[in-house]
């Protein structure tokens, strides 16, 4: 079936072909890693391809009651084709934006930190509010999130958490969200009512497959501390020396996961992490374009903010990369998010 173009439907029919084969092989189930990450994309190619197909389906039927209204009106039918069209466009936006993330990396899942910036327990709960957004916003897409290390503000919020986001097209779409963020707001912690204003930052990597990473690290190139997990968690987390700190001590990179039960678990965990860091900054002495990717991190402080949520005197959240705007800042808050990350993506922001 011919039902081509933009959305090369044909293209990805030969390729879900190609893994079909794949996964005919009859040691395919014998690397678990690499038989999960072919039906993944297998499973993904599949969803794409069905959306093609049941637009076009939409759209020709739509032509066809078009056709009858010419010959006779009816305003039931009018309603149908009005709502019909919405839905219409706004599948063509989902399936254009699923285009634009066609980076190198944007399919994989991301590592996603946040950390507090200038504004001591305001910046803190800040951060809590952003980890608040992004999770929602994960939920939305049934995404899997595990957290693997969050440190608390001294009296509320969150001074920084790591999370591993994981599903397809992770990285694509949290690319975007890389930078400071900016909240203007009355004080809950202020008995005066002042306005504050608090900074945080978002820092996103690609999630890559242990499968992938061929990045040797040497012990002694590793400083590994152990320490008494800060966090909630299951039974004797709080009471052992169960969380670990891993300092890559050439590339200073400083990796901890505290949220598992055992120390075991942490530091292999935290090791993951380390490898993937790792294996970026290889990529990224490699190929030049990877610039575009990780970019160069800005002071957490005032003008150097990518959005700011504005909550007082008025209602506003507004990307300044792109001026999408908002005065749904609830809604925002509250994980919908794709308004500025669609933006981003079809701008084409060299900072992404």
């Amino acid at each position: 079936m011919n039902y081509g173009g933009h959305f090369e439907p044909e293209k990805k029919e030969n390729r879900i072909h190609e893994l079909e084969q794949v996964m005919n092989e009859p040691n395919f189930w014998d690397d678990k890693k690499k038989s999960e990450t072919v039906i993944q994309e297998l499973n993904q190619l599949k969803n794409q391809l069905t959306k093609i197909k049941h637009l076009k389906e939409k759209i020709t039927s739509n032509i066809e009651i078009v056709e009858t209204l010419k010959l006779e009106d009816d305003i039931e039918f009018h309603h149908l084709v009005e709502q019909e069209l919405l839905e219409i466009e706004s599948t063509i936006e989902q399936c254009e934006i699923e285009i634009l993330l066609n980076g190198p990396y944007d399919a994989l899942g991301a590592i996603l930190e946040l950390h507090s910036g200038a504004g001591g327990t305001e910046a803190c709960d800040w951060t809590n509010m952003l980890y608040r957004m992004y999770t929602r916003w994960c939920e939305k897409r049934n995404y899997k999130v595990e957290t693997i290390d969050m440190q608390s503000g001294e009296e509320a919020g969150i001074k920084s958490v790591t999370m591993l986001v994981k599903g397809s097209f992770a990285y694509g779409y949290l690319k975007c969200e890389k930078g400071v963020h900016r909240l203007v707001r009355i004080s809950p912690f202020d008995s005066g009512a002042r306005r504050h204003t608090s900074f945080a930052s978002v820092n996103v990597t690609p999630l890559f497959e242990n499968t992938t990473i061929d990045i040797e690290i040497k012990e002694n190139d590793l400083r590994i501390d152990v320490y008494r997990s800060s966090g909630c968690g299951g039974q004797g987390v709080n009471t052992t020396d169960s969380a670990v700190r891993i300092t890559h001590i050439p590339t200073k990179i400083v990796v901890t996961c505290q949220n598992e039960r055992s120390q075991i678990q942490n530091k292999e965990k935290a090791m993951e992490v380390l490898k993937n860091k790792l294996y970026q900054l290889e990529l990224e002495k490699k190929e030049k374009e990877l610039k575009n990717i990780t970019g160069d991190m800005m002071d957490i402080n005032f003008g150097s903010q990518i959005r700011s949520y504005v909550m007082h005197p008025y209602s506003l959240v507004k990307d300044h990369r792109t001026n999408t705007e908002t005065a749904q800042v609830n809604k925002v808050l509250d994980g919908d998010i794709d308004i500025f990350i669609n933006d981003n993506l079809k701008k084409g922001n060299p900072h992404v």
